[in-house]
């Protein structure tokens, strides 16, 4: 999994194949087949892992004394992976959109989205007219910022969290 992402990001998505990730990590393309029978199964894989240490990192809104320090538990894993390995977050964003995902992801995917609405419903946030929708936007605005951010090589962590938590806040209709 590590050689195919820093395949990834070291050489782009023209220079990733079975071959190129077998020879990387130091093993036969039989044995990287026995796991991954196409490249496709390698990426949607690393999109897991990635997509999991998130969903890890972000559980720990739940445990937060306030919505503000919830949000930033949500927001900051965000941040910390697109701006950890830039390239990989961009390339693996544009294979999530482009793959089907496997039901373990979308579980997973699905697992952010219900840690961002039960944030949003704590009693020291507005109450939201229709949860599901603000749980979207919020996640729309946090993926979208930190996209961009990740693209444009914004590399200051803190900086990003709080503009993205200000966006967050004001959407909620709240100063925090």
């Amino acid at each position: 999994m590590e050689a195919a992402a820093r395949i990834l990001e070291e050489r782009g998505h023209e220079a990733f194949s079975t071959n190129a990730v077998a020879e990387k990590a130091g093993v036969s393309v039989g044995s990287l087949y026995q796991y991954f029978p196409r490249k496709d199964a390698l990426i949607g894989a690393l999109i897991f892992r990635e997509t999991s240490r998130l969903v890890e990192e972000a559980e720990r809104a739940a445990e937060q004394a306030t919505a503000s320090e919830a949000l930033s538990a949500l927001i900051l894993p965000c941040v910390e992976q697109q701006l950890r390995r830039p390239a990989l977050a961009r390339l693996l964003d544009f294979e999530e959109a482009r793959l089907p995902l496997d039901t373990a992801t979308e579980q997973v995917k699905m697992r952010f989205f219900e840690l961002t609405r039960v944030t949003l419903q704590r009693p020291d946030l507005p109450p939201q007219a229709d949860i599901d929708v603000a749980s979207r936007d919020v996640v729309a605005i946090i993926k979208g910022m930190v996209d961009a951010a990740g693209e444009h090589g914004d590399e200051d962590k803190a900086q990003l969290a709080q503009r993205v938590k200000r966006a967050v806040l004001g959407y909620l209709g709240t100063q925090g």
